[in-house]
Formats: C-alpha cells, sequence, structure tokens
C-alpha cells in the first residue's frame, strides 16, 4: 500500500467535505481517491469517514488519525522539495582551457535541458585528475589516449602565414646556420602530457629537428603570443586555430590528437556527463566522437 498517497487522499477529502472535491485537490480521479482511503480503512482497521451522510464528515477514529496523516504529507512534502533542490545542485565539472566561454555556455545550456547544472573548474590535465582524487570536484573530463576516450581532437601545426602544402612536414624546419632562422614549434600545457608529448618528441628526433625547436609554453597565451608576428608554429586543434585567427594543417607523417575521457568519484555521475551530454561535449571540445 502507497501510506502516503493514502494519506493525501485522505487529508484531500477531509479539506474539501467530499471525495470529488478531494480528488480534485490531489489531482487523482475520484475512484482512486476512493480506493486510497479504503485501502487505508482496511490497513488502519477502522471507518475514516462517516458514509450515512453525503458530505464526507470524519468518524471520530478519524478525527484522531488526521492529525498524524498531515504530518505525513507535510513532510512527504519537503522531502519531494528537498529531492527537488538536490537534484539542481551543480554538478562541478573539471574541464581544460581550450574551450571558449561561448562553448562552454552552450555545453551549460545543453545540461539545462537534461536537469544537468553543471558549474566549471578550469584546470591543467593533471590537476583535473587531482581534483576529482581529492572530490573538489564531482567530475572532470581526464585526459587519455586518444584510442582510449570517448572523444578525440585532432592536432595539426597552426601559424600566421598560409602553408602552400596539405600537411606540414616537421622536416621544413631544420634548423639553418642562424639560430635566428630556427623556426619553433610551440606546446601549450593541455598537450603536455605522455601520449601527446612523447610523440611528438620522438616526430622531432626523426625529422632532425634540435630539441629546443619543440617546446612546452607555460600557458596557451604565452604560445600563441610565441607565434604571433613570428614564422613559429602552434601545435593545437583545427578550432583553436580559427579562434586565433592562424593557418591551420595536420602534421606529415604523424598522429597528433588529444583524448577525452569522463572521470568522477560516483559511477552516476559518469553517466550523467557522459551519456546525455556526448554530442554536446564534443562540440565544447571541437572534438569528433568515439564510436561505442
Amino acid at each position: 500500500m502507497d501510506l502516503v498517497g493514502c494519506c493525501k487522499a485522505f487529508v484531500s477529502v477531509t479539506e474539501a467535505g467530499s471525495f470529488t472535491g478531494g480528488a480534485a485537490i490531489a489531482r487523482i480521479p475520484q475512484p482512486v481517491a476512493s480506493r486510497r482511503i479504503a485501502a487505508l480503512e482496511k490497513h488502519l482497521g477502522e471507518r475514516l469517514f462517516d458514509r450515512s451522510t453525503r458530505r464526507a464528515r470524519l468518524t471520530p477514529f478519524g478525527r484522531d488519525l488526521l492529525p498524524s496523516a498531515q504530518r505525513l504529507v507535510r513532510l512527504a512534502e519537503a522531502m519531494e522539495h528537498d529531492a527537488q533542490r538536490a537534484r539542481r545542485r551543480p554538478l562541478r565539472l573539471a574541464v581544460p582551457d581550450t574551450s571558449t566561454t561561448r562553448d562552454l555556455a552552450e555545453l551549460e545550456a545543453q545540461a539545462r535541458t537534461v536537469e544537468v547544472f553543471l558549474e566549471f573548474r578550469v584546470a591543467g590535465p593533471a590537476e583535473r585528475a587531482e581534483l576529482v582524487r581529492t572530490q573538489e570536484v564531482r567530475a572532470a573530463l581526464v585526459a587519455v589516449p586518444p584510442e582510449d576516450g570517448g572523444w578525440t581532437v585532432p592536432l595539426g601545426l597552426a601559424g600566421e602565414a598560409e602553408p602552400d602544402e596539405a600537411v606540414v612536414h616537421l622536416e621544413t624546419l631544420r634548423a639553418g646556420r642562424s639560430a635566428r632562422a630556427r623556426r619553433r614549434v610551440w606546446m601549450q600545457p593541455e598537450d603536455d602530457v605522455p601520449h601527446v608529448r612523447d610523440r611528438m618528441f620522438r616526430a622531432r628526433d626523426a625529422a632532425g629537428l634540435l630539441p629546443a625547436q619543440v617546446e612546452v609554453a607555460g600557458t596557451l597565451t604565452t604560445a600563441a603570443a610565441s607565434v604571433i608576428g613570428s614564422a613559429d608554429l602552434l601545435l593545437c586543434s583545427a578550432d583553436q586555430a580559427r579562434e586565433l585567427g592562424l593557418a591551420w594543417r595536420p602534421v606529415g607523417g604523424v598522429r597528433l590528437a588529444r583524448g577525452y575521457d569522463v572521470a568522477a568519484g560516483l559511477g552516476d555521475d559518469v553517466d550523467r556527463v557522459r551519456t546525455p551530454l556526448r554530442a554536446a561535449i564534443a562540440r565544447c571540445l571541437g572534438a569528433s566522437v568515439a564510436a561505442d
């Protein structure tokens, strides 16, 4: 028996003075209200209403039980209110600094349509994983090898000059006689992870570049500033290049990509973020969605 539902019908019929009016207050059909009150009477072992009159008049037993029923209904309503408020509590999500304010705003707006209320914490790849571990955030978009991730962001090289070729070959950046003529590739902190950094360093060595020609900048802003007004190149996504007004090309002979997945302290939070927001997160990251 649904004790709370039965008590709601009991209280509503009492307030209205009739089964029809009480059913309307409780927003249930009148036969349902009658069945619930009959079930409650059977459960309690006594009649709650005097059926000999046209109005729903309480029996002495019903009058004695009414205050308890009212308290139970109020508690149930308070619990429903608290549950609704708890569902709207923000889910703090750690995200990369590569997404624009517009990207994050669109992700948050999409999340609201599925009753997920996000609050963002921008952080680097290592910090995002640590924030989940220490429970400072409920979930994070963590960096993983692209083959293991739910989202993949292809990387290439971008610069101010429009390249002549469809791809950029690292061999074309070999150092000349003058140190001033050496072109550098700048990496941003988001790509200072083994599956990007180590692969880039191996490609650098295979192309015969000097170690100093591939460098990790302290911030994305610093990396971009080093490219603007120079012949240097920025390792970045196509979306980042467009935002910065740079010409982007893939890197020849090596596949470079970021991979992302959701990490959370609770499995339910992983599902709340990953499943309904899969496409929205892809748009936010400028990513393709990995096949299931």
